[in-house]
């Protein structure tokens, strides 16, 4: 019977330890750090910039449009309003590490 791991999703918390460890820095320095790119993103997101990381992909804001959708309990026809969805293109290089190519 093969070994089954079972993965976790890597949280912030793991991405400030994993900052620390590869930078020599203190947690809170490390923290420091991760909080404010964090928070770059954040706001360039939300003032509608598009997100770039080289080597790693692009963030997009994209503004989706009224339509018409159905309850699916009673089929009754609704409008579902207008919102903004985030969406995020891995690039190319990303691809390939994920593939192992």
């Amino acid at each position: 019977m093969p070994f089954v791991v079972k993965v976790l999703p890597m949280t912030k918390k793991d991405l400030i330890e994993n900052v620390r460890a590869n930078s020599n820095l203190q947690r809170k320095e490390a923290e420091g750090i991760v909080e404010s790119v964090l928070d770059i993103i954040k706001e360039s997101l939300a003032s509608g910039e598009e997100v770039k990381l080289s080597g790693f992909g692009k963030f997009i804001v994209q503004q989706k449009r009224d339509r018409t959708g159905r309850n699916p309990q009673t089929g009754e026809p609704l409008t579902i309003t207008a919102r903004k969805i985030l969406t995020f293109k891995p690039s190319t290089l990303l691809k390939q590490e994920i593939n192992g190519e």
